[in-house]
């Protein structure tokens, strides 16, 4: 473990700010050869600082999940930001008039239910509030599904004076489970064909759209891609993780990792580090490109993961690695899934060539209502 960390308490969350900023050149540069949008999903590091070296490099709004987390952005400056989520609730659509009076929002639906709380709650607005409806593609999650409901939502929205249907979007999330790389182009652009054909059913309706949203970081990694889509919409890529880096066979692009200290050797091949569940999240994948086999990866080690976690504390069984270490040093681990982790800290410590260059909040943490 380089010396310059041994300073930082653990856990801590690490992110390599010149990793980071090549992943970011990396995607901008993708977007930039195919001729289409950007807009980076900041779910994954819910930071504004990240956020704006996004735009910076020349991203042309950002995504949300959240309402809270739009609100934390466009406080910070940032004017176009699309929320990737079906919103529910009259006092949530409050929240979302109160940005539309200040910067370009747009919301996802997928349900008649939503349309008709927006047309109450924007009913004195001069300008009606722009939606794109998303589409399923085989994640199996929210979105519509069939003709005769694409149909149903299009020609709705098409009578209503105070929202527009502005485009379509769609989560290709299902490649995360492809069986290898071929699968996963194969699987990403069957996904992008059937968000192409309902681009086209909702023009023939009269829906005059300007979006066709797509985006998951493995099949864009991997090279998936179809004329027609206009924007590029993923989060993952700024930071990568165990799974991302599994998906590509590379794990150079990891930019987020959790420093952990050794805190018990108890036998010969159990180490026991003090980041459990609150500081690594328990969730991985079983299958596909982005299997995990484990809670994380140790660093530049030789396959050592993480193969358990208690509250409070991490497990790695593993013999050759107990006899490289020691109670008390201190390793980075790459998390199984980094977007989660990073909600778990209050800050980021933000380092450079193995010296700490300073600390960041984590604007968005709990933003989630």
């Amino acid at each position: 473990m380089k010396q310059m960390y041994q300073m930082i308490d653990t856990p801590s969350l690490i992110i390599d700010l010149d990793r980071a900023m090549e992943n970011i050149q990396m995607m901008q540069q993708r977007a930039n050869e195919l001729g289409v949008d950007l807009r980076p999903h900041i779910k994954t590091h819910r930071m504004t600082y990240f956020a704006k070296k996004q735009m910076e490099a020349g991203a042309a709004g950002i995504a949300c999940a959240k309402i809270g987390e739009a609100e934390v952005m466009a406080a910070a400056g940032i004017k176009d930001i699309f929320i990737a989520n079906e919103i529910m609730g009259e006092s949530k659509y409050e929240r979302v008039r109160q940005l539309h009076q200040k910067i370009h929002i747009r919301v996802g639906v997928d349900n008649i239910y939503q349309i008709d709380q927006i047309e109450k709650v924007f009913a004195q607005e001069e300008k009606p509030l722009e939606v794109l409806m998303e589409y399923e593609v085989g994640e199996n999650r929210s979105g519509i599904i069939t003709d005769e409901q694409l149909d149903t939502l299009v020609e709705y929205i098409l009578t209503k004076k105070h929202v527009v249907l502005k485009g379509i979007f769609s989560h290709e999330g299902h490649t995360y489970k492809a069986s290898n790389r071929d699968d996963c182009v194969k699987k990403a652009e069957e996904a992008y064909r059937r968000t192409l054909r309902a681009a086209d059913r909702m023009r023939q309706l009269g829906a005059d759209i300007d979006t066709v949203s797509i985006g998951a970081t493995p099949s864009i990694m991997n090279g998936s891609f179809l004329e027609g889509i206009t924007e590029l919409r993923l989060g993952t890529y700024i930071f990568f993780d165990l799974g991302q880096a599994s998906a590509i066979g590379d794990f150079s692009h990891c930019a987020a990792t959790v420093l952990t200290t050794i805190i018990s050797k108890p036998t010969e091949e159990r180490v026991v580090l003090d980041a459990g569940a609150k500081a690594l999240v328990s969730q991985n994948r079983d299958s596909g490109i982005c299997a995990t086999a484990g809670f994380g990866y140790v660093k530049d080690s030789n396959n050592v993961r993480i193969a358990g976690l208690f509250d409070e504390h991490g497990l790695i069984y593993d013999s050759e690695f107990s006899k490289t270490v020691q109670v008390g040093d201190k390793i980075e681990v790459i998390p199984s899934h980094v977007c989660p982790t990073v909600n778990l800290y209050d800050e980021a410590v933000l380092v450079s060539n193995g010296a700490v260059v300073g600390t960041i909040p984590v604007d968005c943490r709990g933003k989630s209502k």
